[in-house]
């Protein structure tokens, strides 16, 4: 009889460190990927407040595309300054393509295509560590929050309408 607890030690279970959703745009590919690549862009659906700086320490301003090796910290609606996630841009094309270091030492990989006459974002989140609490399980936490803000930046790009709750209050009084 096989002894499960030294199979699943011996045995590495990858399925809850990497994930990849996919979403479709009717735009074309620089403005879905101006919308990634600027502060002023990421601001539009995703963040309060996205600050990049540069190698030499230089912020970058709103409009400016964000480079390899560029540092970022990134704060929220619905929460103070004293939570923010600082993270690297690991890899940035200028065209398609940037990849950067997430929560939890995770990287996410952005890959911005033209196929079958829409624009498609396949976005890739992988070295997720593992958690034994469910409540801070990166895997489902991201999951959902990337799900939110690709249906926000769909509905920006394509219709105008931001969903995203900027109301500090509405957030207190649930906490």
């Amino acid at each position: 009889m096989t002894n499960l607890s030294t199979f699943n030690k011996d045995m590495t279970d990858n399925r809850w460190t990497k994930f990849k959703l996919t979403a479709d745009f009717d735009s074309d590919v620089r403005s879905i990927y101006e919308a990634w690549a600027t502060p002023a862009g990421l601001q539009s659906w995703f963040l309060r407040k996205a600050d990049f700086y540069t190698i030499a320490g230089r912020q970058r301003e709103a409009e400016e595309f964000i480079k390899k090796e560029d540092t970022y910290s990134w704060y929220w609606h619905g929460y103070n300054d004293e939570t923010v996630e600082n993270g690297q841009v690991l890899e940035n094309n200028g065209a398609d393509l940037l990849k950067f270091t997430f929560s939890g030492g995770s990287i996410v990989t952005v890959d911005i295509q033209n196929k079958y006459g829409l624009t498609l974002i396949e976005l890739t989140q992988e070295n997720i560590p593992p958690e034994d609490d469910p409540s801070k399980n990166l895997y489902v936490q991201c999951q959902i929050g990337w799900t939110f803000y690709l249906t926000n930046l769909k509905s920006i790009i394509e219709g105008g309408k931001d969903l995203r709750n900027k109301r500090v209050d509405l957030f207190t009084s649930f906490k």
